[in-house]
This record gives structure tokens, C-alpha cells and sequence, in this order.
């Protein structure tokens, strides 16, 4: 990838893409700044080498209007904390106004764009929009991996207009992806949880070609035990899928890649808070009843594999994991990976909220910026937001 390391940014104006596309609460709140705190790496090294930053992002989905509600004050607020430092925020992403702004703009200053999904033109990746956003720099860093899977104009367009490059935040993503993909050390594990296979159809195909070793659980389990002639009783399934399960294992066994399901299970009548959980074989799955998490038989087996392998990726949790009583699995998978001596990618979205709520961030290689980005990723997918800093 192209790094800014290479870079002479001092007096230069500094256009990147960041992914504050952070939670909020209803008063605009944030109640996680872990993507902030992500970018920061990047937004430092801009300053220390006198770069003039103009930061951009969007939050939330606007629809292409002003909205007060998405608005990027808090985050301008909370970055200034982050830093020590003023962060100029402007009330537009394009215009005179901001144009004057930035041109005022001095050596070491950030200055922070308004929302810019507020302009439909961004998500059509319109070149004009794409050609305004580029005006107001003479370099542009896209360290939002969070977003590379979109074409939109902040992500991809501007690069037609301006010299692009990768911010450390994009590097290590990609770097981190690629080794768990095929350059990692052997034996590779996969562990693909999560509701549905068929989300997933893509990733597990790309992911017989690079793996050893791939571990089921979650939802999508139901339909692989299902496609085995197993019953799944009331659970999540999805037929219309089996016999792409079934070819699925067959294509795993062909290619001697260790395709392991669940051997017991929990379930319960009903998922909520006060289901009693009871354990039984895949065998033994009643016709009312759901599965909503692996059994302990599972847990086993699978922190077995865990300790075998050197490179494990992680996507979606194994079980119902809002409830106690079904986040056994979840939890053992979690603190196993955080135990291990293995290279190990949590790849975003749940997967991350988990490792965090269960504060184990420290005992994991590297947990991913990016929910369906790290997804296409890992399927395979060219990313525009990835190709743009390589090209």
C-alpha cells in the first residue's frame, strides 16, 4: 500500500477520511469511541509533521439531508479532548465558507468536516461532490476501514482528483486480514458464528481455500446440522440453503479442510431472558424446542482446535449472547483466543462488542475497525476504499 510514511506533509493540506461513525445516545452522546481513539495514530503523525488535517466522515445514515441529529459537534468536542488540542469544526462539509477555512488553516491545525452523507452526492459517488471534497486538499489518506466497502465519494472518488494513500490505521487492517487469510502461520482456523448462512455463503467459500481448520456455531450451525438429516426442532434454519450446506461439507472434505459442527447444544422454548437452558446431543434436539448455543461437549472440542492452531480469524458470536444462559460458548471461545499464543483477528461487529464487553482486548493480535468491510474482505472482495490506496 502506498504510506504516508513516504511523505513530505509539512505546510501541505492533508484531506483523510476517518470512520467516526461512532453510537450515540438520543443527545448525541458517545457511548464508544473506540473508532476515534483508532485513527488517532494517523491524525498524530499528520500534526507532528506539520501537516494542515482536514478531517472527514459521516454518522449515521442522514439520507442525504441536514440533520441535526447526525451532526459531528460532540465528536469534534471529544476528539479536542483526545488530542489537547482545538479542533476547528465546521457546519458544512463544501463551500465558500469552508473553502476560507481551510485556507486559514495552519501548520499542525485539525479541522473537522460537517456530516458528509448531509449530501446525496456522497453515497452516489458523484464525481462532482468527489471534485469539491478534493478541492480543499493536495493529499488525500483514507484511514477509514470501516467504510472501505462503500464507493462513495469521501472513500474513493477524491482519489481521481487528488494522490491517495493509506493512513496507519487502513495499513494495519489490511496487513492483519491478509495474514489471517494465507500468509498467517499453519495450521489457519476459522471460527464463522452469527445468525445466518447465508451472509456468509461467500466468506466460507473464499475461507476453504485458505483455512485448516473451520469451526461452526451460532444460528448458521442449524442449517449445516439440518443438512445432515439432524433435528433443529423451532431453531433458526435455513432451508432453502441446505443443500448449498451440503456442498459446502462435501467441498471441505475434498479440499481436507476440517469442517467441525456442533456436538451437543442449549436450548431452551423460547429466547429470552427467563428460558431455562437445558443441554443436549445434536441427536437430541426436541421438535419445540431452539438450539441458542453450543453445549459444553462443543466448547471442549473447539478449545482443543483452539490450542492446535497458530492464525485464527473470528466472525460472529456462537450462541445467543445477550442472554447469560446462552453466552457460554460465546464467552469460552473469547477467553480462549485471548489465552492463546496464536496470531488472532476478531473480524468487527458483534464479534468486537463481545471481546470488549468481556475487557480481554489486550489478550487478542487484532480486532477489526470494520463490520461489513472485514467481511468482504475476507470473502475476497476488492474493497474500492483498499484499491484506492494501492493503485
Amino acid at each position: 500500500m502506498k504510506s504516508l510514511r513516504d511523505l513530505e506533509l509539512k505546510g501541505k493540506r492533508v484531506l483523510m477520511r476517518v470512520d467516526f461513525n461512532v453510537p450515540t445516545d438520543k443527545e448525541n452522546n458517545i457511548l464508544d469511541d473506540t473508532k476515534i481513539t483508532a485513527a488517532l495514530p494517523t491524525i498524530k503523525y499528520v500534526l507532528a509533521h506539520r501537516g494542515k488535517l482536514i478531517l472527514m466522515s459521516h454518522l449515521g445514515r442522514p439520507g442525504g439531508k441536514k440533520n441535526g441529529k447526525y451532526s459531528l459537534d460532540k465528536v469534534a468536542a471529544h476528539l479536542s479532548s483526545l488530542l489537547s488540542l482545538p479542533v476547528i469544526k465546521m457546519d458544512d462539509c463544501i463551500g465558500e465558507e469552508v473553502q476560507q477555512a481551510v485556507q486559514k488553516l495552519q501548520e499542525g491545525q485539525v479541522l473537522l468536516l460537517e456530516n458528509v452523507r448531509y449530501y446525496e452526492g456522497e453515497e452516489k459517488n458523484d464525481p462532482g461532490f468527489s471534485r469539491q471534497l478534493a478541492a480543499l486538499g493536495e493529499i488525500f489518506i483514507n484511514d477509514a476501514f470501516g467504510t472501505a466497502h462503500r464507493a462513495h465519494s469521501s472513500t474513493s472518488g477524491i482519489a481521481d482528483f487528488l494522490p491517495t494513500y493509506a493512513g496507519f490505521l487502513m495499513e494495519n487492517e489490511v496487513a492483519m486480514l491478509r495474514k489471517a487469510l494465507g500468509e498467517g502461520e499453519k495450521p489457519r482456523m476459522a471460527i464463522l458464528g452469527g445468525a445466518k448462512v447465508a451472509d456468509k455463503l461467500g466468506l466460507i467459500r473464499n475461507l476453504l481455500d485458505k483455512m485448516d481448520i473451520i469451526l461452526i456455531g451460532g444460528g448458521m450451525a442449524n442449517t449445516f446440522l439440518k443438512a445432515q438429516n439432524k433435528n433443529v426442532g423451532k431453531s433458526l434454519c435455513e432451508d432453502n440453503l441446505l443443500d448449498e450446506a451440503r456442498s459446502i461439507i462435501q467441498a471441505a472434505q475434498d479440499k481436507k479442510v476440517r469442517l467441525v459442527l456442533p456436538q451437543d447444544v442449549v436450548v431452551a422454548d423460547a429466547i429470552s431472558a427467563d428460558a431455562r437452558a437445558e443441554i443436549v446431543d445434536v441427536d437430541g434436539v426436541g421438535s419445540d424446542k431452539m438450539v441458542l448455543d453450543i453445549g459444553p461437549k462443543t466448547i471442549e472440542a473447539y478449545l482443543e482446535l483452539i490450542n492446535e492452531a497458530r492464525t485464527v480469524v473470528w466472525n460472529g458470536p456462537l450462541g445467543v449472547f445477550e442472554y447469560d444462559q446462552f453466552a457460554q460458548g460465546t464467552r469460552a471461545i473469547t477467553q480462549a483466543l485471548a489465552a492463546s499464543s496464536a496470531t488472532t483477528v476478531i473480524g468487527g461487529g458483534d464479534t468486537s462488542v463481545i471481546v470488549h464487553d468481556l475487557g480481554l482486548e489486550e489478550g487478542i493480535t487484532h480486532i477489526s475497525t470494520g463490520g461489513g468491510a472485514t467481511l468482504e474482505f475476507l470473502e475476497g472482495i476488492e474493497l474500492p476504499g483498499v484499491a484506492v490506496c494501492e493503485h
